[in-house]
């Protein structure tokens, strides 16, 4: 890959039990681009996302082996403290989560946690990043109405900006408009687009038509293996596997 890689994956093995999750995952994440991991369901895609923040950690039955390389730091043996590690990486789920408190809070949360404080740097810092998830202009005169009286793709973009308020290097994204309707689920991928300028993006998503939008990389994976990956070109243009080709072909999902 001639571009810059953020996140390099060696021999990465996930079990649960005798069950084996991922399989072997070797993988480069070039950095500042939009790396879009595909597949059928339960093919181990969001397992994988979720070794990248470590949140495998949660399920102590998950036995994980291997490498996780960001940055020349091995998360997977590393010593940093665990949350400073995750609040590298701004994570959307597939339904928002916003916290149980007001517009304005859910921003400045992240940042009150770090030691910021002061009133005027947290209403520019809140007014900030509310205009980057392109949310601003909608809610600027109900900072304090609580976050769950916002539309479930408002609340998606609360939680983006709520993301990068904690400065992230890396954007995850699990499937983060499939409860969204298609003018928020655009709105979504117009700012991934954008974002791709400052964040790496390593987004999981079933939608070849989305993963076709927005993809500079393409990982396709199949039953906890990568079949292939590749720029998005190589892999939609000119695939090599014939279980991607029948994957991208609809034949099966």
């Amino acid at each position: 890959m001639d571009q810059k890689t953020k996140i390099t994956i060696s021999d990465l093995n996930l079990h649960i039990g005798k069950q084996q999750i991922l399989k072997n995952i070797n993988l480069e994440i070039p950095e500042k681009k939009i790396t879009v991991i595909l597949g059928p369901s339960g093919c181990g895609k969001t397992t994988l996302l979720k070794s990248l923040n470590r949140l495998t950690d949660l399920y102590p039955e998950m036995k994980v082996t291997g490498n996780i390389m960001i940055d020349n730091d091995d998360i997977l043996h590393t010593g940093e403290d665990i949350t400073r590690l995750r609040q590298k990486m701004g994570l959307l789920s597939q339904r928002p989560y916003p916290l149980p408190m007001n517009i304005y809070n859910n921003v400045a949360f992240g940042l009150r946690i770090s030691g910021r404080k002061k009133k005027r740097f947290l209403d520019k810092r809140v007014e900030h990043y509310l205009k980057m998830a392109n949310l601003w202009d909608e809610v600027k005169d109900r900072l304090k109405d609580p976050a769950s009286a916002l539309s479930i793709g408002q609340q998606q973009r609360l939680c983006l900006a709520r993301g990068l308020a904690v400065d992230p290097d890396i954007i995850l994204a699990d499937e983060p408009t499939s409860a969204l309707d298609p003018i928020s689920s655009e709105a979504i991928e117009k700012k991934f687009v954008e974002l791709k300028q400052q964040y790496t993006i390593v987004m999981v998503t079933h939608v070849l038509r989305q993963a076709r939008r927005i993809a500079d990389y393409v990982v396709f994976m199949y039953l906890g293996e990568i079949i292939e990956q590749g720029t998005a070109e190589e892999v939609f243009d000119n695939p090599k596997e014939e279980i991607t080709k029948q994957y991208l072909k609809g034949t099966f999902n």
